[in-house]
């Protein structure tokens, strides 16, 4: 496993052109593959070309980027949508505003795994996490609504899972790296190095199953009231950003395999820089394990309302929850 901190790191984005009377503007996410738009807009100066001085800090979890985002430690926050962001989001605290990256066949994604000692136990294949351990980041995840929504599919009982709260990614790489847990759901860059030192079994792709919306971008609700101008040109720099990615990562052959060339390689080298600082070897991993973006980072408001509904029938947020108002549609293209 690539070692990585659990305390909050903050970073400055490279910027690559002159500084012009610059506004400053802090977003929160995690060293991700998932947020390479932002990343990638990051380092090709497109911030900076809309008058915006940026400055990011990774977290440990989705959780507490949206809890940091709410509380204002920032002014925005790039992150998967979990419990806490659709119960703050109904709140009023916080709003959706463009897309992070989704699930989608053909594209790498969010990985089933088993552990060695859960595939030992007959773990091999969707349906037989009826009755076993299952590892999470916190409960209200997405790995969580992913686990529900193949209950569904393969009809069992949810409530016969047992659920590990670990806390963050790497928590749940190592319990299923120690065979503390049966199963798990992982991005690729963390499914992949598990599966390559042979601690875990390959059970399916989350895509074949289902395509959700995983994450958005937010703004905080005091941040669009007061700086919607600021908004919105964070908004512009951020679509330039997904543009670029989708552009050099989303290429598939005639055969549906990825196109790796320079151009894939670079964008997946401007991403690693976030996600292994420091290190040389993670660009092949982020450019093998890039996840599906629209190019112009729209919303799928509908799955997002799908979504609100499951984890209001679980108890997960409140049920006052509207789906509505979870995304803000005034920046919605």
């Amino acid at each position: 496993m690539i070692p990585r901190s659990l305390v909050v790191l903050s970073f400055t984005a490279v910027l690559l052109t002159a500084a012009v009377a610059q506004e400053r503007v802090t977003v929160g996410t995690q060293r991700l593959g998932t947020s390479g738009a932002l990343f990638i807009a990051a380092t090709q100066g497109y911030f900076k070309a809309e008058g915006l001085d940026l400055e990011m800090t990774a977290y440990p979890s989705a959780q507490n980027v949206v809890e940091a985002l709410a509380g204002g430690a920032t002014d925005f926050g790039v992150a998967e949508f979990t419990g806490a962001a659709f119960n703050l989001a109904g709140k009023g605290a916080i709003k959706a505003i463009a897309a992070q990256v989704r699930e989608k066949r053909d594209f790498d994604g969010n990985e089933l795994i088993a552990s060695n000692a859960g595939y030992a136990k007959g773990v091999r294949k969707t349906e037989d996490l009826a009755g076993r351990s299952f590892a999470v980041t916190e409960l209200g995840a997405v790995a969580h609504f992913q686990l529900g929504q193949i209950a569904q599919m393969k009809n069992f009982d949810l409530n016969s899972v047992t659920l590990k709260q670990m806390q963050s990614f790497d928590g749940v790489a190592r319990a299923i790296a120690n065979g503390e847990t049966d199963a798990a759901i992982l991005p690729a860059q963390y499914a992949r190095e598990l599966l390559t030192a042979n601690q875990a079994k390959l059970i399916s792709w989350v895509s074949e199953l289902d395509e959700p919306q995983l994450g958005a971008l937010f703004a905080s609700a005091a941040t669009i009231s007061s700086r919607q101008a600021t908004v919105e040109k964070f908004l512009r720099a951020y679509r330039k950003g997904a543009a670029d990615y989708t552009a050099a990562l989303m290429r598939l052959d005639k055969y549906s395999k990825r196109i790796t060339d320079a151009k894939s390689q670079a964008a997946a080298a401007s991403i690693a820089r976030y996600v292994y600082p420091g290190k040389t070897a993670g660009v092949t991993v982020v450019e093998a394990g890039a996840f599906y973006m629209d190019p112009q980072a729209r919303l799928d408001a509908a799955d997002v309302a799908r979504q609100v509904e499951w984890y209001k029938s679980q108890g997960l947020i409140d049920s006052t929850v509207a789906p509505r108002s979870v995304v803000d549609t005034n920046f919605i293209k």
